[in-house]
């Protein structure tokens, strides 16, 4: 099964993405130690040439993990033909004990990723570059995290057998199981809707406030990027919650994955690239607005920071849209 075409370009990925940082560890740590930018000897020149190189290689495995993300989650639907008892996705990562372990350390990758490419384009943005010793120890933080991804994927798909019989999603997102998920999906949905549309509203708001001004206010970044976190988990709760739901018109089907299919008319791509996209931004404008304090940012920073606001803003509202328009279209009838 690993050798997948799917599977080969997710562990190539990873494995040139722990490649490439390993290559640029040594640098990072001579950088963080000798960088002044004020010097002119001749380590500095070259630590300054070097910078763009190791950046660039930074950047490139920021997208391949970026990339990545999508990629494993509809590799890993698109394989659940090949298990026994697998309906979707959930099917294919309970194939064995690494399968969600790979997920989750997978999209941690990708917000982070997205942060610290935003971090290089603000540092890039300055006359003086003051954030260089910021990105490289972030790098050194992102090398153990990419060996992780490559570690639980390898494992994983290495793992994968086809004679294994697994479970279905209803199993997980049963009302009667034992787990964070069938809590969520035992939510009642007039509950569920409320925390739905109240924290998404809520993030909206701060976010388009906080693009509207500018910027300039610290608080308000700090809020966006708090904001944008507790939304993006409120809505993942409300896709399990009641979303699902509507577009399975089966009051008892919370599965999050199913609505990727093609049964489905891959809606559930509809609803995740915008969240995640939206979240990946608000939490990116929280983190630069951080870095207005100083001098060669003071400008650059709450612009940045506003931006990228204004693009979380706009992520959660084309992601509660589309949520509600399925909701609205549904022939499920969940409240009186």
């Amino acid at each position: 099964m690993i050798f997948q075409p799917a599977i080969i370009a997710l562990l190539l990925a990873a494995g040139l993405s722990v490649a490439m940082l390993a290559v640029a560890s040594p640098f990072a740590l001579q950088l963080i130690r000798h960088w002044d930018l004020g010097s002119g000897s001749e380590r500095q020149l070259r630590l300054e040439r070097l910078t763009y190189l190791f950046s660039m290689m930074v950047a490139l495995v920021c997208g391949l993990q970026v990339l990545s993300t999508l990629l494993f989650v509809f590799n890993a639907d698109r394989m659940s033909v090949m298990f026994v008892g697998a309906m979707c996705a959930v099917g294919t990562l309970n194939a064995n004990a690494y399968g969600f372990p790979a997920l989750y350390a997978q999209l941690v990758a990708f917000f982070f990723a997205a942060t610290w490419l935003a971090i290089n384009r603000l540092d890039n943005q300055a006359r003086d570059y003051p954030l260089t010793r910021i990105k490289y120890r972030l790098l050194l933080a992102y090398a153990p995290l990419a060996a992780a991804v490559l570690y639980l994927q390898f494992n994983y798909f290495i793992r994968l057998e086809a004679d294994v019989i697994t479970s279905c999603c209803g199993s997980l997102f049963s009302e009667e199981a034992d787990t964070v998920a069938s809590e969520v999906s035992a939510l009642a949905p007039a509950r569920a809707m409320s925390v739905f549309y109240a924290t998404l509203g809520g993030a909206i708001l701060l976010a388009a406030w906080h693009w509207k001004s500018g910027g300039h206010r610290l608080w308000s970044g700090l809020a966006v990027g708090t904001a944008s976190v507790a939304a993006f988990f409120a809505a993942l709760a409300g896709v399990v919650a009641f979303v699902s739901l509507y577009i399975y018109e089966h009051p008892h089907h919370h599965c999050p994955f199913c609505i990727l299919k093609p049964e489905y008319g891959y809606q559930g791509y509809l609803l995740y690239i915008p969240l995640f996209a939206a979240a990946a931004a608000g939490l990116a404008a929280g983190v630069l607005r951080m870095f207005g304090g100083r001098p060669s940012l003071a400008t650059l920073a709450p612009q940045a920071s506003a931006r990228l606001a204004g693009i979380a803003a706009a992520g959660f509202v084309l992601f509660m849209l589309v949520a509600s328009v399925m909701v609205l279209r549904s022939n499920l009838i969940l409240l009186d």
